[in-house]
């Protein structure tokens, strides 16, 4: 089976609120030894984690080998003071006290760093994205600083704007990447940048009655589009289904997203091929500096 390449061992794809009270004091071992186990059980030997502030992913990390797992962290995402970022990480207001955070996030044993530079999709409003995107200078002084210090950078960033900052700014990888148009996306496929996609998100949530189903075709029927054009313009791509998420269970995430891509795409030996080659970008560069 593919690897995980977007999770979130803190939450537990039901209720984030709970998940989150569960590892409160100090991260709950039971809770995180059932996830890999999930993953264990899935035949899943490589997850890479989107972080958190309570440091679960740090212990999913120290256990992960007792399962067979190789699992990479960025401790915690780091997201501009005032954004959106705060349920997965630590923020910043200046670029001095950014940098503070990448060092900490290194002296803990990150792997690699995660930063946020949009919000979330707007399910009120099709097409747009939560929140103001951080200026494309901003993010570019982010990704060099991170780099600087020798770490592959993930990137949450949704939209047009939020994603071609990120792309120009050289990110590692791009997480979600929703409502890009065909520019994004020959930007992608120009760059070194990873698309990992998460489409169960939003596919998982037909007729679960969070949302109606009616807002969500466009958005799935969005994505199903651009993974086609990334797929035809040879851009790079991974699978991560953002487990944790909800309605996105730990193991059986990875399984519906890579099952989410073959009914996209078809399962054709070139399909399996383009999802091993991103995959193994990911496993290359996110590893930690001294490793």
């Amino acid at each position: 089976m593919f690897g995980e390449c977007h999770a979130h061992v803190l939450m537990d794809g039901i209720n984030y609120r709970e998940a989150v009270n569960r590892h409160k004091e100090k991260p709950e071992e039971t809770a995180v030894r059932s996830c890999l186990a999930a993953y264990r059980k899935a035949g899943v030997t490589f997850v890479r984690d989107g972080g958190d502030n309570c440091g679960v992913s740090l212990l999913a990390k120290k256990m992960a080998p007792e399962y067979g797992i190789d699992y990479r962290t960025p401790v915690f995402a780091i997201h501009k003071e005032g954004h959106y970022g705060s349920i997965v990480g630590k923020s910043f207001s200046n670029m001095k006290e950014y940098h503070k955070l990448v060092l900490e996030a290194a002296e803990k044993g990150a792997d690699f760093i995660k930063i946020m530079t949009t919000g979330l999709l707007d399910f009120n409003d099709h097409g747009k994205v939560t929140g103001t995107p951080l200026d494309r200078e901003e993010v570019k002084e982010m990704v060099h600083i991170a780099h600087e210090e020798g770490f592959a950078v993930m990137s949450h960033t949704n939209g047009v704007y939020g994603v071609q900052a990120a792309l120009e700014a050289g990110v590692d990888s791009l997480e979600h990447g929703n409502y890009m148009d065909e520019e994004c996306l020959s930007m992608l496929a120009d760059s070194h940048t990873i698309w990992v996609p998460t489409l169960v998100t939003v596919r998982n949530l037909n007729g679960c009655g969070r949302y109606e189903d009616r807002i969500l075709a466009p958005i799935i029927k969005s994505a199903e589009e651009n993974l086609c054009l990334a797929f035809e313009k040879k851009a790079q791509a991974a699978l991560g289904s953002d487990a944790g998420a909800y309605m996105v269970p730990h193991g059986q995430g990875i399984l519906d997203e890579y099952e989410a891509f073959r009914e996209i795409l078809g399962s054709g030996s070139s399909v399996k091929d383009w999802i091993s080659q991103g995959e193994t970008g990911i496993r290359e560069r996110f590893r930690h500096p001294r490793s």
